[in-house]
């Protein structure tokens, strides 16, 4: 009986999950960097959405350039469709962002080898575009030891003198 209950109110919070999904048509305005771009919707609002599931070398890091250059030709003034996932620390929107022609920047992103999967709580469907591109070298997987880019935000953040 108590797995019964355990199931109904599990699949009740995966019901009340879905619903909260929201979802944003519109067309890339800005790459910010590889893996944060600016839609504008329809009702002409703007949104910073960074894509969920990934994360791309920041530009001052080796290359970060080349991600946010190959989202840019993904991307740049094309209509999509957003699903949003939630908020970044940031505030942030996350989403996984699809073109009209069903195209997924992510898949791309990490086949290139411009993107690690997320430090926390990966995408098992996403992992194995990363093993791949980690497998033939390439991009940043050419690189002996590449630094994963939470940790070169976090040595920059360390860098940086502390205010009193």
């Amino acid at each position: 009986m108590k797995q019964l209950l355990a199931l109904i109110l599990l699949a009740g919070g995966i019901v009340t999950a879905s619903a909260n999904v929201q979802e944003i048509k519109g067309q890339v305005i800005q790459i910010i960097d590889g893996n944060t771009l600016t839609i504008k919707s329809a009702e002409n609002e703007s949104y910073k959405i960074v894509l969920f599931g990934i994360d791309c070398p920041e530009l001052g890091q080796k290359y970060g350039d080349k991600a946010k250059k190959c989202l840019e030709q993904l991307m740049m003034k094309k209509n999509v469709t957003v699903q949003i996932l939630g908020k970044d620390r940031q505030g942030n929107y996350m989403g996984i962002v699809t073109t009209e022609k069903s195209l997924d920047p992510r898949i791309q992103l990490l086949e290139e080898g411009l993107a690690w999967t997320s430090e926390s709580e990966p995408a098992a469907d996403l992992e194995s575009f990363k093993s791949v591109a980690q497998q033939k070298g390439k991009g940043l997987w050419k690189e002996k030891e590449p630094t994963p880019p939470w940790v070169f935000r976090r040595q920059q953040s360390m860098a940086q003198p502390k205010s009193s």
